[in-house]
Formats: structure tokens, C-alpha cells, sequence
């Protein structure tokens, strides 16, 4: 496959990473980092209006850009390389992909206009204690309550769940079991009944929540009894959108570390002309090209429905899991003592290439996942 982006799209990447520059710095990622939210709603609001972030993926026919999973891809890619914190992995990806996969007509025109426009953060509910990342885990209960319905039980791993304005909630039907009986429904963020507690993590640029439902009322997104296909659909969307932000990461970490190597001096001269050191530069290159090279295609081949592409998305996933974590660790040794240091920003992407490595699934679960998926 011969791909390369169209000038259009080099433009928008161009444009992307000045203005990501420009609005997140390490010193505003640094202080984002240290709130409770995460992330500032106005600034939120203002940078959707001017770029419209949210939207890109969203049909024009509910308030949105119209574009594919490659602009998305290019998106998150760049958010990715400025550690980006805001709730746009989780709205952009997660719930509009949700809603999108399993709503219907009229619950996409009431849903997804508010999305693209920046005024809703939305986030997708469905990890539970022990963290699985497939729909047959799910424990959450839903109950007929009059025409809406009553959710009990819990949700942990919720990525902005203790900000989002919408949650989309994975829940089933009583006395179900497997993928049978498994649905999709709404919830509003200060629904009575639920409470929203915010996680202690290592990766403070990406917050996370667990979430407890006592008779909390929702709504039932599509039709009940039929989300297993949808969410499947919907994982494997998320997949790829995060092999996409991996490779930014990786990029970002790679080049730090070439810098750093240029300017450090050793002996009277600088160590990234030492053969030892072009070696581990020309790991590091490799590895992060493979792994953009991975989720690019993915991306691509969703965009034109390519059968395969259940385990592409995992191929890219895998492969985004293994270079950004490793290009992290050659980057902080390359550092040497000041990269194991607070004082030094290597440690944030570090940081968001770990939690990134197992969100979704690491390597191995991902590889296990893409031969049973070619076996098929």
C-alpha cells in the first residue's frame, strides 16, 4: 500500500501544531495537570470554536465537519505530541463513536449537535473491577423503570467520567449473560443516584473516574437488547484513534531526546556522536516510523470499510503500545540523572505513554485479539 497525506491534510497537521503549541505548553499541561477537573471548560469551549476539534468526525448532517478517521488520526496525533489535556479522546472518540455506531436518526440529532459544537463533554462507561475491556464482563444492571430505565451498579476507568456533561453507560438486562442482553443508554452527569469519584493515577494529563449507579434514570440509546455489535464496532474505532495519539507521543519523545543528545556535551563533544548513541537514534526512529506506519493504514482502512479491519486496529494498537513505551525509556536514558527528574518534562510523556500502553489492552491482549480475528 503507497499512502501519503493529501496537501489538505499536511496543512491542517501544520496549522494543528502551532496552534497546540501555542494553547498547550508543558507549563499549561503542568498546571492543568495539578486540578481536579483536568482541564478549564472555557478554554475547552473556545479552542472547539476555533478549531472545532470535536466535530471533525461528526456528518455534517448533525452539526459536524464530515470527516474520516484520518483527520481524526491527525488530530489526536497532534494532541498526542502536545499532551493535550482536555476531554477529547473521551468525546470525540469514545461517545461519539458510541453514539454514532448504535443511535438512532433522531437520537443523533438530539445528541451529537451539542458535541460538535464544543457545549457537551461526553465520555463512554463500560470498564468494571476487574479491568476487561470486552462488553461480556459487564455486571451494570438495567431495569424498566416507566419509559425510561434504572441503572445499579458501577463503572471504574472512566476516562473525564467525573467532569462529562453525558455519559454513555454499557449496561444489561437482568438474568443476561455474554453479549446477550447488553445495551447502550445516557445518563446525565448529575443524575440523582450517581456518584462520580475521581482516580488516583499515575498519568495526571488524563483523568480518570469510577462511577457508582443507584437507581440512576437513563435512556436507552438504539435498540435494547443490541449493543454488543455497536460497542465491538466502537472499541475497535478507539483503538486506532489511540494508536494515532501513541504515535504523537512517540514522535514527541523521540525528538526531545535528539535534541537533548545534540546540545549535551561529553569528552568535548556532543554524545549524539558517540556510535552507541546513533544506534539507539536509529532504534528509536524505526520503531516510532513502524508504529505511524500502522496507524495511519488502520486509520485509512476504516475509512474504506476494508474487511480486515478488526485486526488492523489491533496490529496498530499493539504496535503503538510497544514503541511509544520503549522510545519513553530510551528517551529518559538518554537524559541520563536529570531525566528521572520532576524538574524534567520527559517524565509526562513517560508517564501518558504507560497508561496508554494498557488503556484499550496492551500488546499482548491486542495481539491474541488480531490472530483470532485473521484465524476468523
Amino acid at each position: 500500500m503507497k499512502f501519503s497525506f493529501s496537501s489538505e491534510q499536511e496543512e491542517f497537521r501544520s496549522n494543528l501544531r502551532r496552534f497546540l503549541a501555542e494553547r498547550s505548553p508543558t507549563k499549561e499541561v503542568r498546571r492543568l495537570m495539578e486540578t481536579d477537573a483536568g482541564w478549564e471548560r472555557d478554554a475547552w469551549r473556545k479552542l472547539n470554536a476555533e478549531l472545532g476539534l470535536t466535530a471533525v468526525r461528526i456528518p455534517e448532517a448533525y452539526g459536524g465537519q464530515g470527516f474520516g478517521f484520518g483527520e481524526l488520526g491527525i488530530v489526536l496525533e497532534e494532541a498526542g505530541r502536545a499532551l493535550l489535556c482536555a476531554p477529547l479522546f473521551s468525546t470525540a472518540v469514545l461517545a461519539t463513536g458510541a453514539i454514532l455506531n448504535v443511535g438512532t436518526e433522531a437520537e443523533k440529532q438530539a445528541l451529537l449537535p451539542g458535541i460538535a459544537a464544543g457545549d457537551t463533554n461526553a465520555t463512554l462507561a463500560w470498564v468494571e473491577d476487574p479491568a476487561h475491556w470486552d462488553a461480556a464482563a459487564t455486571t451494570t444492571t438495567a431495569r424498566r423503570s416507566g419509559k425510561s430505565y434504572k441503572l445499579d451498579g458501577f463503572k471504574s476507568y472512566v476516562i473525564d467520567g467525573h467532569t462529562a456533561d453525558l455519559i454513555v453507560v454499557l449496561a444489561r438486562k437482568p438474568g443476561s449473560k455474554g453479549e446477550n442482553g447488553l445495551s447502550l443508554f445516557t445518563v446525565a452527569g448529575n443524575a440523582e443516584g450517581l456518584s462520580r469519584h475521581a482516580l488516583k493515577t499515575m498519568d495526571t494529563t488524563r483523568k480518570l473516574a469510577r462511577l457508582e449507579f443507584k437507581s440512576v434514570k437513563a435512556t436507552l440509546l438504539g435498540d435494547a437488547g443490541t449493543a454488543a455489535a455497536p460497542f465491538a464496532r466502537t472499541m475497535i474505532e478507539a483503538a486506532i484513534c489511540l494508536a494515532n495519539e501513541m504515535a504523537g507521543v512517540a514522535e514527541r519523545l523521540r525528538e526531545d531526546a535528539l535534541d537533548y543528545a545534540k546540545m549535551r556535551m561529553q569528552f568535548g563533544r556532543p554524545i549524539a556522536s558517540f556510535q552507541s548513541m546513533k544506534h539507539k537514534q536509529a532504534d528509536m526512529l524505526i520503531d516510532v516510523e513502524l508504529a505511524k506506519s500502522a496507524a495511519y493504514y488502520a486509520a485509512a482502512a476504516l475509512d474504506d470499510g476494508d474487511d480486515d479491519v478488526p485486526a488492523v486496529a489491533s496490529l496498530a494498537k499493539a504496535a503503538a503500545s510497544e514503541a511509544c513505551l520503549q522510545t519513553a525509556i530510551h528517551a529518559i536514558q538518554i537524559h541520563g540523572g536529570i531525566g528521572f527528574t520532576w524538574d524534567n518534562d520527559t517524565h509526562l510523556w513517560f508517564k501518558r505513554a504507560k497508561s496508554s500502553e494498557v488503556l484499550l489492552g496492551d500488546a499482548h491482549h491486542h495481539r491474541e485479539l488480531m490472530m483470532q480475528r485473521w484465524a476468523a
